[in-house]
This record gives C-alpha cells, structure tokens and sequence, in this order.
C-alpha cells in the first residue's frame, strides 16, 4: 500500500487530506478556523432567528435549536457517502428556510402577517409597481435585482455553510460528538423546566407553511360556499335601499386610515383636531354623523381585499379569495344600487393600467387615472391629490340637476405609503385640472424616514379634503360613507396594532340615522375606544338591511 493510498483510507469522509494543520502556514489555518466559525455563526443565526412577529431581544437569540441537533446528530451516525449527500441536500433546503424566513420579516413589517407560499408571488408585480410608483423605475429595476441577488446569496452561502461544517464536524468527530450529547441533554432539561433556551422555532415555522398550504386548498371549495349562500341575492330592486331613494350615496375608502391614526398619541395629535374641528362646521351647516370600527381583513396594503370584502359581505383576507369572488355573481353594495335605479360610479385615481375588477363590479361610468384628465405633478405614489379626485367627481357625476341618483365608489390615495410628498388643500375654484398642484407651495415634504410624521399629515390632509368636500359641495341629498381600508404598516402602527379601522357616516336629512338608531354607532366624525367593532364583512347586510324596507313589511320579509 503506498503511503498516499495509506493516508486517503485513515481520513473521514468529505476532509481533504491536504488539509491537515501541520501542512498549512499559520495565517491560513486561522484563516480557514475563522471562515468555520462564520458558516457556523450563519446556520445558528438561520435555526434561531426569532419569529418577525415577536419582539427581537438579545435573549432571543441565546437559544439551543433541536434542529440544529438533530442534523448534527444525524451528520455523525451516516456513513461516508450519506454524510456527502445529507450536506449536499440540506445546504439547498437551509437556504430556502433563509429565503422564506427573510420573505416573512418583509411581510410582517409591511402587511403585519408572514409570507403565503401559494397566493403572494402574485404581489411580486404589484410591488415592483409601487416600488416604480414612488421611485421610479430605476428604482424598481434596482429593488428587484437587489432581491434577486439576496435570494441567491442565501441559497449559495447556505450551501457552503452547510458543507464546511459538516466537514470540521466529522474531521473532530469525537469532541463533536461529545458536544452535541451535552447540549441535548441541556435542550431537555430547558424544554421540561419551560426555559426559553430550548428552541424548536425552525420546525414551528415550517409546520405553520405546510399547515398554510393545507388550509389554502380547504378553502377553495368553503370560499366557494360562501359566495352562493346570500339572502339579498334574489330581492327585486324596488325592494332594496328604499330608505335611500333620492340620495346620493358615497363610499370613500381613506388609504391606510387605521385606528391608530386616531388613537396613538403620537398620530393623533395631528388627526384628531382634523375631525373635531371639521365636525364643527359640519354641525352649523345642519349635519350629523355617527361613527364606529370595522375589522379589515388586511392590514398595511392589500387595499382590493378591503374594497371586496366591504362591497360584498364576504371575507375577502388573501388573492385566492379576491379570485374567486371576481369569477361569481356576487351581489355587491353597488349592485344593489345599480339595481335599484341608481347610476353606480367607480372613481379609481390610482388605477393606471387595465383593471380586471371592472367587469365584477359593473360599474355604470368608471374613471382611472387617465379618464380623470388630471394634468399637475404626482405625489410620491399617488398619481393625484384627493382634492382633484373628489373635484373632478362633483364635475362630471354631481354637478348637473337632471341626473339619476349617484352611488359612487372613491378609494382617496394621498394618504398611500410611503407619505414623502403631501399636498395642500386650496380653494376649491382652484383646481381647475390639476395643474396648480405642481407649485411648490401647495406641496409638503416630508423626509423619507419620518414615516409616521408623514403618515399623520397625510391622513390630516385626506380627511380635511373630504370635510372640505362635504362643506362646498354637500346637499340634502348627499350621503357620505367613508372609512378606512387598512391600518398602515407596522413601522407606523408598532407590532401589536389591531386591525380596526374607524368608519363613519355624514347626511343631513335625520331620516338617515333613524334608521340605523340600532347600531350604537357614537356621534361625530371620531368613534370613541367603547364605539361597536363590527368585521367588515358584516356591513353589507346590516347596511342593506337597515336602508331596506321597514321590519314587518312584505318586502322586508322577502330579504330574510
């Protein structure tokens, strides 16, 4: 036997012979010890990474993770050749757990809930729009690469990872072996005595994907269900929203208006005075409001399933859902209208490409961003302030007298993420088309990392803009709704925010808020911390019901 041959047979699988210590200069072996030490560093960060939900502390990180164990464990009993294939197959499989694992601390800081392995790849160009919206798309360009080239740093460096160690493991298998008894015997015992110590967070997360998965198939067929069970959906028209005839009704979505925007301290401030003050000169102008919460089934963005669920009584949380419902006949609020014998309109500013959601919800007349004809200068990502919106609305839909009574629905966008760029409310005379929007002084700037400063003067803005509207432009006839879609993200909100959002309604005819004297809404444009909290799915049918028939009459009885 030569003494090379000799030499190969005494080494453990997957050590290089030529790599022994007594073969290497100083620097190299410290060099290669340190290169170790940071594989091993980037596995343990990976198995113990704190679930983005909770709040990370320097404890929660000082964790012994079974799974680390067990792939140690597991290293050491395999023969040669499994030992070659266990690291070449877990090294791929850690670098997804580090992909999903970054994609859930994306989500959990924009949208306050994990990554959906079925449904969200369809957001990836939704994103990459708002990321072009707001910064370009140089910008965008930029933000998909970087996310591309992370990706792929973590499935390659997860791989070598893997491998280096699994190496230095078996070339000192008997100290490593010692070592992982030791720690096992401690996972135990911190697991008995419920020390935080003993973490199995990796498995948690994992089995919390699969259960997703599992769920998302369930749900097709219940979601299914859903939609077909619906006790307004063969009411004639003339038997809908009677207690509405003659009005103008219309339901404005204020983007990431939260609860929170009028609860925190920290947002309320700037908030609050906006509804006290404009309730105010509501009251002297002869109108009333009352106000209370819904639950939205999203939070952060995901504006669609906000607008879904609301319009038709079904809980719309995720695009599976969004999909489905889109593909039914669902009766939404505006189809009631629209069969009731009122002009049904959809005012979508930021809508600038071409929207399958149309077809759903049928509207009558329908305005994007180009049929509006704005012509000044965008805010961050909203193509158009909230003045010119509702401006250009009364223009075309309210400003003529021989006109069928209008539903309109009209998502306000000034108040969209990321909050950089806020405009000034002007005479409303001087809209004109838009173009008076792109002085200087009818803009504020706000500094990219002032999130929440940004936020509250957006929110201040879109309301006083829609109070502003009420007082010019309001009528006997005009009923307005207008509510929330979502709280904001997290980093405005903190990480424990509910997903309440404040809702309200303003009339001046009395007649309205007779008839919903039974919902214990409180009074004014501010619901109070004791005002009801309903699901959003809950107000089309309480809406329907409260503005229909009277209880007892044919009618009403032909809805049950």
């Amino acid at each position: 036997m030569t003494p090379s041959r000799a030499a190969a047979e005494r080494t453990p699988a997957g050590v290089d012979p030529h790599d022994g210590a007594g073969t290497r200069p100083r620097w190299r072996r410290l060099a290669s010890g340190a290169l170790t030490a940071l594989a091993g560093l980037l596995l343990f960060a990976v198995l113990v990474a704190p679930d983005p939900a909770d709040r990370v502390t320097a404890g929660s990180v000082l964790r012994i993770p079974l799974e680390g164990l067990l792939g140690l464990a597991l290293l050491l009993a395999l023969p040669p050749r499994g030992r070659r294939v266990a690291a070449l197959v877990a090294g791929p499989l850690l670098g997804v757990l580090a992909v999903l694992k970054v994609a859930d601390l994306g989500f959990y800081a924009t949208l306050a809930r994990p990554f959906d392995l079925v449904l969200d790849w369809a957001l990836l160009d939704d994103a990459f729009g708002f990321v072009r919206d707001a910064a370009g798309r140089a910008g965008a360009v930029g933000a998909a690469v970087g996310v591309a080239l992370l990706a792929a740093a973590l499935l390659l460096s997860m791989t070598f990872a893997v491998r280096r160690v699994a190496r230095a493991v078996v070339r000192h298998d008997r100290a490593a072996t010692r070592t992982v008894a030791a720690l096992t015997v401690a996972w135990v015992a911190c697991a008995a005595f419920g020390v935080p110590v003993a973490d199995s967070g990796t498995s948690t997360v994992v089995g919390a994907h699969a259960a997703q998965v599992r769920e998302r198939l369930r749900d097709r067929g219940a979601f299914a269900g859903e939609i077909t069970a619906d006790r307004f959906r063969d009411v004639p028209g003339d038997q809908l929203l009677t207690g509405l005839r003659g009005k103008d009704v219309v339901f404005t979505f204020v983007e990431s208006y939260g609860r929170s925007a009028i609860e925190d301290p920290g947002l309320a401030s700037e908030v609050d005075p906006v509804l006290d003050a404009g309730y105010g000169r509501l009251r002297a102008q002869g109108y009333a409001a009352r106000s209370g919460f819904l639950t939205s089934p999203t939070a952060g963005g995901g504006s669609w399933l906000a607008h879904d669920t609301l319009l038709s009584g079904l809980w719309t949380d995720n695009e599976q859902r969004h999909r489905a419902l889109l593909a039914s006949d669902r009766l939404t609020l505006n189809g009631a209208f629209r069969r009731a014998g009122w002009r049904t309109v959809g005012v979508m500013p930021a809508t600038t490409q071409p929207w399958p959601e149309g077809a759903f919800f049928g509207y009558d007349g329908y305005y994007d961003s180009a049929a509006l004809g704005y012509r000044g200068t965008k805010f961050a990502y909203a193509p158009m302030p909230d003045q010119y919106t509702l401006a250009q609305f009364q223009r075309v839909e309210r400003a003529g007298a021989d006109r069928p009574p209008v539903m309109a629905e009209i998502p306000l966008i000034s108040s969209h993420s990321p909050w950089t760029a806020v405009p000034r409310l002007i005479g409303w005379d001087d809209v004109g088309d838009g173009s008076v929007f792109a002085q200087a002084s009818n803009r504020v700037q706000s500094p990219p990392d002032a999130a929440r400063a940004g936020y509250r003067r957006a929110i201040a803005y879109s309301l006083d803009t829609l109070i502003s509207y009420v007082e010019t432009y309001g009528d006997d006839n005009l009923v307005l709704v207008f509510l929330g879609d979502h709280q904001p993200a997290p980093v405005v909100t903190g990480p424990d925010a509910s997903r309440d959002v404040p809702i309200t309604i303003v009339a001046r005819d009395p007649a309205v808020f007779n008839r919903i004297s039974d919902w214990g809404w409180q009074e004014g444009l501010r619901p109070g911390p004791a005002a009801p909290v309903w699901r959003m799915d809950a107000f089309r049918d309480r809406f329907l019901t409260a503005f229909g028939p009277a209880a007892g009459t044919p009618a009403a009885h032909s809805a049950g």
